[in-house]
């Protein structure tokens, strides 16, 4: 058997899986933001006119989809599986998606780190001959991730400083095995790392050990260096997890310069009132799917790698004391 398993934590694809398309779908504070120009999409309000947050998540996840089926000009009935997740209970979101989308579906959760888990498994299913093109698509809301993780927003509790604001968006690419488009060539899975982190309004500190191990496990395996890319992108840590993160990375030897840097920090800018920055799985989602895809499409960027970071707790460990665990898995994508 031709292994393709490098080091540690990394797989190396060896028919690297095209990108053929992507659409964002945002609402309304992230398309005031600094991105906004960037995004597909833009919703005028939350609800979108639907009768709830959550039945307007997933009708935002199913937006974004068929807006790159359309794009890519790919038939439906060639599509062998969508891979979507959010982070509602039991993936409600993308649940509730597929039912309308009608096509096999794998259900994937990560927590923030859901896009670039998903980009990852979907790479891995195309280049191991499993499939010929694979829809991913990951989304979150503002109100219903509130409702679910702290507060309802109707009470209008005061967030602490170092909170991140969850996003209102959804994000989605579609992979195929041929085509022209920019290539998925590698990924980095993470492991769970947990530093006893117990606040649920510093997920970035939690998350930050996480990424920083994946990052040096990515580079460790692949022989590689944080010059090798025009762009290294997490997400999401915000301002707090980011700057934690390139303290761990520099504790441990390694500098990463001036192209690393956050789509939490990305997507709002300081008139916002978002705090330490956004959060949520749509944050990745819509920046890679829309900013940074552009940038790639422009020939701006031609080396990109994406670390998706995840905090692994629920409302209910959250009360039972628990302390948060972060993932970060990562991907490569190359022009």
């Amino acid at each position: 058997m031709n292994l393709k398993r490098v080091g540690n934590q990394s797989v190396v694809f060896a028919n690297p899986p095209v990108i053929l398309s992507s659409y964002s779908v945002v609402g309304p504070k992230e398309g005031q933001g600094p991105l906004g120009k960037t995004f597909d999409k833009v919703w005028k309000d939350g609800l979108h006119g639907e009768k709830s947050w959550e039945v307007a998540e997933s009708k935002m996840l199913q937006e974004a989809m068929q807006g790159a089926i359309e794009q890519a000009s790919i038939p439906k009935d060639q599509i062998d599986f969508m891979l979507a997740g959010d982070l509602l209970n039991q993936i409600t979101s993308s649940n509730f998606a597929a039912r309308q989308m009608a096509l096999p579906f794998i259900g994937m959760y990560g927590a923030c780190s859901t896009m670039a888990l998903s980009i990852a498994v979907g790479s891995m299913l195309i280049d191991g001959g499993f499939a010929r093109n694979i829809l991913v698509g990951v989304s979150s809301h503002h109100d219903t991730a509130e409702r679910q993780y702290r507060l309802p927003t109707e009470q209008g509790a005061q967030r602490a400083m170092s909170a991140q604001w969850t996003v209102t968006g959804a994000g989605s690419v579609l992979l195929s095995g041929s085509g022209e488009g920019p290539r998925i060539t590698s990924a980095t899975i993470g492991r769970v790392i947990d530093y006893a982190v117990k606040d649920v309004s510093n997920m970035g500190a939690a998350m930050a050990p996480a990424v920083a191990d994946t990052i040096l496990n990515h580079f460790q395996d692949m022989k590689r260096k944080p010059i090798d890319y025009q762009l290294i992108a997490s997400g999401d840590l915000g301002a707090i997890g980011l700057a934690l993160a390139c303290e761990v990375l520099k504790q441990s030897g390694m500098d990463m310069g001036t192209n690393f840097t956050d789509c939490g920090v990305m997507i709002y800018d300081d008139s916002q009132d978002s705090h330490a920055g956004a959060s949520g799985c749509g944050c990745s989602s819509v920046v890679f799917a829309g900013n940074i895809m552009q940038r790639i499409k422009a020939g701006d960027l031609k080396q990109v790698m994406l670390v998706g970071s995840g905090a692994l707790h629920s409302p209910t460990t959250a009360l039972q004391g628990e302390s948060i665990p972060g993932i970060g898995h990562a991907v490569v994508i190359e022009s």
